[in-house]
């Protein structure tokens, strides 16, 4: 009986010794060789509006740019909410920054990329003023230019103009060619897009040169956490001149003019068009999944990551956590896996257990028609 109970015993120990060694820190490299990485930054917002948290930011685009080569990164795609605030001069209990110093932050941090891969920076609520009539500004333009990064210049074909006329990366398109054989146009809408907008878009994929491209379309809100697309009117809120008790208050939402939600986005643009076959999206905190056919039948790959609400939360965390999503597209041209990985605990030895999620929300793997 006694040798019986020390053989169960050692077949335990051995289980649970392969089990741990399973959860051994693994140093983020392709699956598979030959494949090209796009790597997903969620919301900042919580990063820059502090400045104790603002480090984590530079951390993040730090570590992008250390792995384009390990990971050989072809294109970062934000989703949005770049700052916090546009137009504050005002801190208060929530930030400790002004919105220049905000924005002066998360260029300085993306300027990490230039000159080494092209990147988009969506536009989210966050980073738009409005007034009480729900018209639009933003200082984004003077922060995100095409001189900023010559990569972006090199790759971007297409662009449409802001809600004051004027031409910005606000809506925007790069082709990059030859990723594993295939063509790709990369597409920016800007938060709740207006209809000219999704009109200049779904021309844009509509055209002659991209009909054998695959799409992939970048907007701030579009999915939510329960993986449904959002269907509320768009609104957004303006900064009061009152500070009361250390709160700036804020306006009453403001519904914004011809501005689209989620659903509308997908039957406006996505859905009618046969060659986009991924939406990424933030906003939202957590993440989300759907797939849903195109009009040409092929599978749209809906994602949403916003890690905005980790680390501690939106007032007295540290931002996110360091979170970024790497989507590793495999030599065969149909299968992505998507990763969830932080740099901020991956790069310490007493922390890099916790630098990767596992769990089936944040690690799975997608194919294309």
């Amino acid at each position: 009986m006694k040798k019986r109970f020390l053989g169960c015993l050692f077949i335990f120990l051995l289980a649970t010794s392969a089990s741990f060694s399973q959860q051994k820190y693994q140093k983020p490299a392709l699956e598979q060789k030959g494949s090209w990485s796009l790597i997903m930054v969620p919301d900042l917002q919580n990063y820059v509006k502090w400045q104790r948290n603002q480090p984590l930011v530079d951390l993040m685009m730090a570590w992008i740019a250390d792995n384009i080569d390990t990971l050989n990164i072809k294109m970062v795609m934000g989703v949005g909410d770049l700052v916090e605030n546009d137009g504050k001069i005002t801190n208060d209990y929530d930030g400790d920054q002004t919105s220049k110093s905000q924005w002066e932050c998360v260029s300085r941090a993306f300027g990490k990329l230039d000159g080494k891969v092209p990147y988009i920076a969506a536009t989210g609520n966050h980073d738009y003023s409005i007034d009480p009539q729900g018209n639009r500004t933003s200082s984004y333009s003077h922060f995100f230019t095409t001189e900023k990064n010559h990569l972006n210049q090199k790759y971007l074909v297409q662009n449409t103009r802001n809600e004051q006329g004027q031409p910005t990366l606000e809506n925007s398109a790069y082709e990059l060619k030859g990723l594993n054989g295939k063509d790709y146009l990369f597409v920016t809408v800007e938060f709740g897009p207006r209809d000219t907008v999704l009109a200049w878009a779904k021309n844009i994929a509509a055209l002659p040169q991209y009909k054998n491209h695959r799409v992939i379309l970048s907007t701030h809100e579009y999915l939510n956490e329960k993986d449904q697309r959002t269907t509320r009117e768009v609104n957004w809120l303006y900064w009061q001149p009152y500070n009361i008790d250390n709160v700036i208050q804020k306006s009453p939402k403001v519904i914004l003019p011809g501005a689209n939600n989620g659903q509308q986005v997908w039957e406006k643009v996505v859905q009618p068009s046969s060659n986009i076959e991924m939406v990424l999206c933030g906003h939202i905190s957590g993440e989300g999944y759907r797939k849903d056919k195109n009009s040409a039948g092929k599978n749209v790959h809906q994602i949403l990551f916003d890690a905005q609400s980790l680390g501690g939360g939106h007032r007295d965390g540290n931002g996110g956590d360091g979170w970024l999503r790497i989507l590793e597209f495999f030599p065969d041209g149909k299968t992505v896996k998507v990763k969830t990985f932080s740099p901020l605990f991956g790069v310490s030895p007493t922390t890099q257990q916790f630098a990767w999620k596992k769990d089936s929300r944040n690690e799975y793997v997608i194919s294309f028609e």
